[in-house]
């Protein structure tokens, strides 16, 4: 277990020290501030977000440890920024109770999210390590000037909402180095023991999942489901943390859902979790698959890590993370297809998931699992590399391989990835896809040379006539298809061949025909 300790910084780093609450706040605070969204041109600065490394990171101590509402910034504070730019931003609470413990960490930091959208004039965005915070300038000139204020805010309302947080400590970061070392040598390290908790546990393994609702500010239909084979969309809540925020809150955004009767055991339906989903979605959904991408597939809230991407150029599935700034091989960029995918909908093509999910020994198992997978960033495959199959990893295209359709395609075939032969899922040994069906090539015919002869003109498709109508409707002057002109046959003729052709017609003309001239 990795040890949680108070980070300690280098004396000679600047540091603004507060300790106690705050009698008042420059901002509103209040729910009513949940979704609001702050665009480039509201912004005073971002932190984190695309440009700038950023986490949240809470940990558990023992009372002793903790100096409650103190807060530390660790850096340049908000009145030393400049307007318009991105900083590096971690945020860090220290937290202590009687009921306080390891396993309610990831279920508290979580709720830095639902609790800082509280303040008017600051969007929190995403969780973890994708953390994207935005404060707007109409709070700056209401006179917010430190993040010390910020914090303080955040700290009061952990303690209303959360009672079994008795003691809470924040230290705000925005150094770059620190930020960063800190990141890689102790949040990356707690966030991967939470997620290994979970590997050899089930879905089968339990009579109940947990729900996540803490998105439905921003993505009103969305309903997360977390089983223990399939985490939340932000990553940031196993089964285990939905278990833990459910007993200590039982009313709260993580409550338990009771799986009912399995209807589907390969793509992970419950009736249980159906009935759950109608409900939470207003009637949005009625039908939910946890472990499919393409029937009934979970919603898609706009916290995810990774979205996925159907091709069907090759019949397979492509991911990209959050952190890959470049348009994947179908042309379109992760930002693009977040705008697509999120908002609470089920999306045929697109799906959002947690890098944790790549874990599951279920992953997508209904529409061929890791068989199915064609594409993802470097950097994200050589993360989850050791929990993709050794018959099919190197068959995985990355930027380094591929970058757009044609280019996978050719990787896919020189590799002789499952997709083009056809997927066969391993839980079952279905064929779940045809494989590709190559063009057939004609062949060129030649005649033999024989000696000319007259020939006759060949037909032309002849005008449709105008159709009578009773004199109440005009006459419809029917549209009559291109004519294709061949030449006259010759000795050595040849053989044109249209395949597959689609005809369109772009519009119907409807007009009077026109009076013969001297009324004739």
């Amino acid at each position: 277990m990795v040890d949680r300790k108070k980070i300690e910084f280098p004396e000679d780093v600047k540091k603004v020290e507060s300790v106690g609450e705050e009698a008042e706040f420059p901002f509103d605070i209040s729910p009513m501030y949940e979704g609001e969204r702050i665009r480039k041109g509201e912004m005073y600065v971002e932190l984190g977000g695309t440009e700038q490394p950023g986490f949240e990171l809470v940990m558990a101590l023992s009372p002793d440890e903790v100096e409650d509402m103190k807060v530390t910034v660790v850096g340049p504070d908000l009145e030393e920024m400049e307007e318009g730019k991105a900083y590096p931003y971690g945020m860090i609470y220290y937290v202590a109770g009687s009921q306080v413990e390891t396993d309610l960490e990831p279920v508290i930091e979580r709720r830095n999210h639902d609790f800082q959208n509280y303040l008017e004039g600051y969007m929190h965005l995403n969780q973890r390590y994708d953390i994207w915070i935005r404060i707007g300038k109409s709070s700056v000139k209401k006179g917010l000037k430190s993040l010390v204020q910020i914090a303080k805010a955040t700290m009061m309302l952990f303690k209303n909402e959360l009672p079994f947080i008795e003691k809470i400590e924040a230290v705000y970061i925005t150094d770059a180095d620190l930020v960063t070392k800190v990141l890689n040598e102790v949040a990356m390290r707690i966030y991967e023991e939470r997620d290994a908790r979970v590997e050899a546990l089930h879905d089968e393994d339990v009579d109940e999942f947990y729900s996540c609702t803490l998105c439905q500010s921003f993505a009103p239909t969305n309903v997360c489901v977390v089983s223990p084979d399939r985490p939340s969309l932000c990553g940031a809540i196993s089964w285990f943390d939905g278990r833990a925020a459910a007993k200590v809150d039982p009313e709260g955004p993580n409550r338990a859902i009771p799986k009912g009767e399995l209807i589907d055991p390969i793509g992970g339906e419950y009736s249980g979790v159906n009935e759950f989903a109608k409900e939470e979605s207003g009637g949005e959904y009625e039908r939910v698959k946890l472990h499919s991408f393409f029937e009934y597939p979970h919603t898609s809230c706009g916290c995810f890590e990774v979205i996925g991407f159907y091709m069907p150029e090759v019949d397979g599935i492509g991911w990209v993370h959050r952190g890959y700034p470049e348009p994947a091989p179908n042309g379109l960029p992760f930002s693009t297809m977040a705008g697509q995918t999120g908002g609470g909908k089920q999306i045929a093509g697109f799906l959002g998931v947690g890098i944790s999910y790549f874990r599951s020994k279920k992953f997508i198992q209904a529409d061929g699992g890791w068989y199915r997978v064609v594409w993802m960033p470097k950097e994200l495959k050589d993360r989850i590399s050791k929990y993709i199959p050794d018959d099919v990893r190197d068959k995985i295209a990355t930027e380094e391989d591929a970058r757009t359709i044609d280019e996978l395609k050719e990787f896919l075939k020189k590799v002789d990835h499952p997709v083009v032969k056809g997927v066969v899922r391993p839980v079952d040994g279905k064929k779940v896809t045809d494989g590709w069906v190559e063009e057939e090539e004609e062949e060129e015919v030649v005649e033999e040379e024989k000696p000319a002869e007259a020939v006759q003109p060949t037909p032309q498709p002849q005008m449709a006539q105008a159709v009578q109508y009773p004199p109440t409707q005009l006459p419809v002057q029917l549209p009559q298809l291109p004519q294709l002109q061949l030449p006259a046959q010759s000795a050595g003729g040849v053989k044109l061949v249209i395949k597959d052709a689609k005809i369109y017609i772009d519009k119907i003309v409807i007009k009077k025909p026109e009076e013969k001239k001297g009324g004739k």
